[in-house]
């Protein structure tokens, strides 16, 4: 009797597929709240407290968290 000693992965290619996206999108969040600076240090950009930076950017990395954490809690060999 011969067993197959082939490694076998935590998680199957469906998760680290999901798991890139979740990246993706959280990396995508924080591109999102860059900018809006001022080269001037005395003068204030109304910039800042723009809908991308405030509302937008937050919520992107907030559902790329969720993203991952759903990839890593996705059981592939349940049917």
């Amino acid at each position: 009797m011969e067993k197959n000693n082939k490694p076998e992965f935590l998680f199957d290619t469906i998760n680290y597929k999901i798991l890139w996206v979740g990246l993706a999108v959280i990396a995508l969040g924080f591109l999102l709240m860059s900018g809006g600076g001022s080269e001037d240090p005395a003068v204030f950009n109304e910039e800042v407290f723009s809908f991308r930076r405030i509302r937008l950017a937050p919520a992107m990395v907030l559902l790329g968290f969720g993203i991952t954490i759903y990839s890593i809690l996705k059981n592939p060999k349940k049917q």
